[in-house]
Parts: structure tokens; sequence; C-alpha cells
């Protein structure tokens, strides 16, 4: 039997490759738990008086995350919104009821809503409409931006003062590469715990708590505590590949050449970025002429509107909320 390197007395059940030692299920939850506090307090991200709002999709991400959070800050200060894309075959029923006892029994509150409940339209809906216009954009890229708009007007309507997103190491890496071969050092820098937006008291300011937690480990995480993650892997994942499902690939493969290279890679990105990050000023985000929400400097529709205005979805659910000053719809 193989004893676990950080306590000596249990079987060890993971080989933590990037640095070499071989721990048991405690050790290997404690310093998981670790990294996220590590990471919370040196760049701090959640204050004293903070109530968290966390994205809790059923992903081994998201349920790393709340278990992490609840033993960091506390059942009390967190709350979970998890969003059913609309995708058939895909957040069945059984995952969202698994999602529930999960958060209920660690105490937390969890609030289901929708894309179809906020936009009028599944994703499935929205990028069949847009392939049948000749639009070449990802699924992802529909969803991704759906998501992070759901989760900014929750966070208003419970008074969040940030949210938490489950983006891993390897999502990070991921993001800076991608940011890197497009020349965006705006990009770069905005994924920097210390940059701040430039929109005011309303920006409910986002968090990645799990930045310097590997995948990997995520996933050996849920197995080895046989949590209830959702199983059916998204089907638009391998569609239409992005840069940055390229950039996915070729990093996996220097991470299992190079163990502990993307972890390296970002710890010298931040320090390389941390003046910078703290010192910039921030664009001054305008607002939608539609939908009121923030845009770009010198854009008149904020991206999702014009995504969905290009799909064929003129007027969406939360367009017509805006105008009537109605509230948003109600989760289920």
């Amino acid at each position: 039997m193989v004893l676990c390197d950080a306590c000596g007395a249990r079987r060890a059940v993971v080989l933590q490759r990037h640095s070499g030692r071989r721990l048991c299920l405690e050790c290997f939850r404690a310093d998981i738990v670790g990294r996220v506090r590590s990471e919370i307090g040196r760049w701090g991200m959640i204050g004293p008086g903070d109530r968290v709002l966390l994205g809790l999709s059923g992903g081994k991400d998201s349920y790393v995350l709340l278990d992490s959070l609840v033993e960091i800050v506390g059942a009390s200060r967190v709350f979970a919104v998890s969003i059913v894309e609309g995708i058939p075959g895909y957040n069945r029923e059984g995952d969202i009821a698994a999602i529930r006892r999960f958060a209920r029994d660690r105490g937390v509150d969890v609030i289901v809503t929708s894309i179809r409940e906020y936009a009028g339209a599944g994703l499935s809906e929205v990028y069949a409409r847009a392939r049948r216009r000749g639009l070449s954009h990802a699924a992802c890229t529909y969803c991704g931006i759906s998501r992070r708009r759901i989760l900014a007007l929750y966070a208003r309507l419970y008074g969040a003062t940030k949210v938490a997103t489950a983006h891993n190491l390897d999502d990070e890496a991921q993001t800076a590469i991608v940011n890197f071969l497009r020349g965006d050092w705006v990009g770069m820098l905005k994924t920097h715990p210390l940059y701040r937006s430039g929109l005011g008291g309303e920006f409910v300011p986002r968090i990645k708590p799990l930045r310097k937690v590997y995948e990997w480990e995520t996933a050996s995480y849920v197995l080895l505590h046989r949590l209830p993650v959702q199983e059916a892997e998204c089907p638009f994942i391998n569609m239409n590949p992005t840069l940055r499902a390229r950039v996915r690939t070729a990093l996996r493969m220097l991470e299992e050449r190079e163990p502990g290279v993307l972890l390296r890679m970002m710890e010298t990105l931040d320090a390389a970025l941390k003046d910078l990050a703290s010192r910039a000023r921030p664009l001054r985000l305008g607002r939608c002429m539609r939908c009121g929400e923030p845009t770009s400097p010198r854009r008149s529709l904020c991206k999702l509107c014009e995504l969905l205005e290009e799909a064929g979805f003129a007027v969406p659910i939360y367009q017509l909320a805006a105008a009537n000053r109605l509230s948003p719809p109600a989760a289920h």
C-alpha cells in the first residue's frame, strides 16, 4: 500500500503530477480547498461583507467550487443559480434534481432558470436559426454570453456582491493563450483578479476562485467523493471547433509532457500583469440602446442583442421586460 506523502498515514489515491506527490482522499481535498482559499485571500476576491452568487451548472467544476466556498466562507453567504441551456438530452430533470439536493444538503439555496425564460428560446433553437441564416458562430458563443448575462441579472436581483464562476486552471490558461494569439491585451488584463470594470456600482464583479485548480483535479474530486455530477456531455462541444477548442487540445498535450507547465504559466502571468491590472484605467462601458445592459464603448447594441438579432430574434423577452420595466421571468 502506498501511503500519502502529506500525512504519511492513509492510503494514497491520487498522483498529483504537477507536484509529484501521492495524496490520500482527505489530503487531496485539503490541498484543493487550500488553493481556493489562498487564491481568494491573495487577490481579495471575497471580503467580510460579500454575498456570493455561484453559477452551478451541475458539472464537476461547479460542484467542487460550491463545496469549497461553503467550507471557506459559509453556506449563509452563498447562493446558486443553475441555468438550463435548452439542449435536448442535456440538463435533464434528473440532473436538475441532483443539483437541488446537492445544494440543499450543504445549506445553499439554488434558483433554477433557463436561457428560454430569459431570451425566449433555448440554445438549440437559437443555434439552429443562426445556422439556417448562414451564421458561423459556435453554439458556445450564444451559450456563454447568455449565461453571463443571466448570472449578472440574478446577482442584481438578489443582492449578490460577487458572482463566482467555476473556471478552472485549464480554462484560464486557454483564455490567456487565445487573447495572446488575437493580440487582445485588454482581454488579457481583464482576466487578472485585480482588474476592475469601469461600469460602476451596478456592475457585480466576477471572481474565479478555481483558477489555480486543474480540470483533472476537479474530475478526480467528484469521482472520489461520488458527487452527482452531470454525466451527459454537451452535444455542441465538438461541433464547429473554435480557436479555444484547438488551444485546449494543444495545452493538454503540453501539460501531459511537462506536468505543471500550465500552473507555472498562470503564476508567471499573474505576477507580470499585477501592477498593470491594478493601475489600469478600465474602459468606461456604454449601455445597450435596446436592453440597457452594459456594452463595449462606441457600440449601440450589446453583443447578446446583436447575436440574437442576426439569428432572427428581433425582440427577445428580456428586451420586452426592459422596455416595459417589468420584472424578469420568474425562476422555477
